[in-house]
């Protein structure tokens, strides 16, 4: 299962049945549970701990120390779930002692050619980033949400379940849930529909969803006027829930 020319730190921690390539490098404080597939070429630094049956492909470059000019070398994690697919050249950083001291990657990610994850990132669950998507450090992301290729995502942002980033958007304040923005500053074009409809949105859930949308930004209303009447709405939506979340935990504005 581990090809000979591999490099494993003697202290790394990986399960009996761990494919690993040539030429691949493990370094100590790393653990990789079952059914894990690590190509040829890749580097994974600790501490870093990788779920089960997460794939890792070639040039791959997982747990390495952030760029982050306030990092001293002490002893952060990345920490990754199960099920993901993690394609060429993707770089992930491990986190910083000055937020959670943690990047964290959820179950069933598929993160294509060249991803960059930057330090402290959360991200959810079921997620899609396509070629060369990046995003600074302490982005968190939420379940079901895709980033086209060549997203740029600004440090500290959130991303809301569900959302939808169009080829090439500039994301520079937080995006709400199930909202589709485009363009360099990104604007909100309309819900996620597409990704509704895929994920099995009942057709009034939809309607409820644009509903809600049209109030945010439609309407003309301040965002504590919009956030007050999807309050009301929720007690009778719960689908609206995820939005008006995304709304109150907005920490830079949400993209108009």
């Amino acid at each position: 299962m581990i090809h000979p020319t591999a490099i494993i730190d003697p202290s790394a921690k990986l399960a009996a049945d761990v494919e690993v390539g040539p030429w691949t490098v493990i370094g100590p404080n790393v653990e990789i549970g079952e059914g894990c597939k690590i190509a040829s070429h890749v580097v994974i630094k600790g501490p870093t701990r990788i779920g089960r049956n997460n794939r890792i492909f070639q040039f791959s470059t997982v747990g390495d120390e952030t760029p982050d000019l306030k990092f001293r070398g002490e002893d952060t994690w990345l920490v990754i779930g199960d099920n993901n697919v993690i394609r060429e050249g993707v770089t992930i950083h491990r986190g910083t002692v000055q937020d959670r001291g943690e990047t964290t990657i959820g179950n069933t990610n598929l993160l294509m050619p060249y991803v960059h994850i930057g330090h402290d990132n959360v991200v959810g669950n079921n997620c899609i980033f396509v070629n060369n998507t990046a995003l600074a450090g302490h982005v968190h992301v939420g379940d079901w949400v895709q980033l086209s290729g060549y997203t740029l995502v600004h440090q500290f942002c959130q991303l809301g379940s569900h959302c939808f980033t169009a080829m090439g958007t500039a994301v520079g304040k937080d995006v709400p849930a199930y909202v589709m923005v485009t363009g360099n500053p990104a604007e909100a074009k309309s819900i996620n529909l597409v990704g509704l409809k895929r994920r099995g949105f009942s057709k009034e859930d939809q309607a409820i969803i644009i509903r809600a949308f049209k109030l945010v930004y439609r309407r003309g209303l301040t965002l504590e006027e919009a956030k007050r009447e999807l309050s009301q709405l929720c007690g009778d939506y719960s689908v609206i829930e995820p939005l008006l979340k995304s709304l109150e935990s907005s920490r830079r504005g949400i993209v108009r």
